[in-house]
């Protein structure tokens, strides 16, 4: 019976031999090298989310949210900048369609009797003088005319007026600029509290960046262009104004008082203002820098800044919680 169960032994490892030889021949996998892929995998996972978060100052277009200069252009130097937002756009053209069209003739109607009367009714004309005490055709025409200029300009003007307090939605993207003696901070509420102070940068490092004197900052109030924002004016100790022209946005900045208004800008870019409300020694020196980004470009920002877009948190807790509730499920799933 030994012999029989030894002989039955040596049989089975003989039939197991040549699988032993193969996992002898076969190449070792070291667990370092196990890993390599996913060490690859991870790379290429996380090199998208590292180019995410990189963030490069956009540069400065030359004439575009910034004054021109006389040398540059003598007539565009004289007038308003080109403006890059809706209210901006209308408030143009109701300068250069309605307004100045009316006060040029106005202008020139009145100069022109002026010099007719002049002309027409001096001394030496007229020795003895007229006695006409009023015309009814003439103050009847006089005044209904400008009546009727006064109701055209009217219509555009109230239009212009509600627009800029629409008031903004409540998707609306919140920036809060806060004016101090003599700079400003900016905080984001609903990307994590990001706040950005923002001073004015010398003329020689504004130079050797491309962007003009007296106007560029260190760090810029980076927005999302495209998306309506939510910009609220504030101050900590007298009242400064936060004004873009190229944006046609200006708004005083009170101590103890929140102000609040709607700002869309169509297109990124870069856009500069001032302070406008003469608040102090230094009160020229605290511009506005406004950089429009992309929504990547702009989520890319708000990373580098340690914040977090609206909603990641919620998506994160589910994604989370998802390996937990698989873990739980499998014994059931055995059972």
């Amino acid at each position: 019976m030994k012999k029989a169960i030894l002989a039955v032994m040596a049989a089975g490892l003989a039939a197991f031999a040549p699988v032993g030889v193969a996992a002898q021949d076969a190449p070792t996998t070291t667990p370092v090298e196990a890993a390599a892929p996913a060490t690859e995998a991870a790379a290429v996972t996380t090199a998208p989310a590292e180019a995410a978060s990189a963030y490069t100052p956009m540069a400065p277009t030359k004439g575009k949210g910034m004054p021109t200069s006389y040398e540059d252009d003598p007539l565009k130097s004289m007038t308003f900048q080109d403006q890059y937002s809706a209210n901006g756009e209308y408030a143009l053209w109701m300068h250069n369609v309605i307004l100045m069209p009316v006060i040029t003739v106005i202008s020139l109607l009145v100069l022109g009797l002026l010099l007719y009367v002049v002309v027409r009714f001096n001394r030496r004309r007229n020795p003895v003088a007229s006695r006409t005490t009023h015309n009814t055709a003439i103050e009847v025409i006089w005044t209904i005319v400008p009546v009727i200029i006064l109701v055209i300009i009217a219509v555009p003007s109230i239009t212009l007026l509600a627009r800029q307090y629409e008031t903004p939605p409540a998707d609306a993207v919140t920036i809060k600029a806060t004016g101090y003696q003599w700079y400003w901070g900016y905080t984001y509420p609903d990307h994590g509290e990001i706040e950005v102070i923002s001073n004015m940068l010398d003329d020689a490092e504004a130079l050797k960046r491309g962007e003009p004197g007296q106007l560029a900052v260190d760090n810029r109030m980076v927005v999302p262009a495209g998306v309506p924002l939510r910009i609220q004016t504030t101050a900590s100790d007298v009242i400064h104004a936060f004004a873009v022209p190229s944006l046609w946005f200006k708004m005083d900045a009170v101590p103890g008082r929140l102000n609040e208004k709607l700002l869309t800008i169509p297109e990124p870019g870069v856009y500069y203002g001032q302070c406008s409300e003469l608040c102090g020694a230094r009160h020229a020196y605290m511009p506005i820098v406004v950089e429009a980004l992309p929504p990547a470009e702009f989520a890319a920002w708000v990373k580098s800044q340690g914040g977090t877009m609206p909603g990641e948190a919620e998506a994160a807790a589910p994604a989370a919680d998802a390996p937990a509730a698989d873990a739980a499920a499998a014994p059931a799933a055995a059972r």
